[in-house]
């Protein structure tokens, strides 16, 4: 079973990583936003908490749908 879930987070992880390769008008020394930089918080607590199974992975989730959303207002704001 845990080796389930460290697989969808790998798969979530390679999917928002190359979403971020691919969008198109890439700016290089773009400036984090605060919605990235939450996401990001999550998953490094859930890195740091990840003793108890259920408070890591769930800090982890969090911050996974936090970058997703941020991804999403990126992409709408572009178009």
């Amino acid at each position: 079973m845990k080796q389930i879930y460290i697989i969808i987070a790998i798969a979530v992880l390679a999917v928002i990583a190359s979403l971020m390769f691919f969008m198109k008008g890439k700016k290089s020394g773009s400036k984090l936003s605060p919605l990235a930089g939450l996401a990001f918080a999550f998953v490094l607590a859930g890195i740091i908490f990840g003793e108890s199974r259920l408070v890591g992975y769930g800090l982890m989730g969090i911050g996974v749908l936090i970058a997703l959303v941020d991804m999403i207002k990126k992409l709408k704001k572009k178009s």
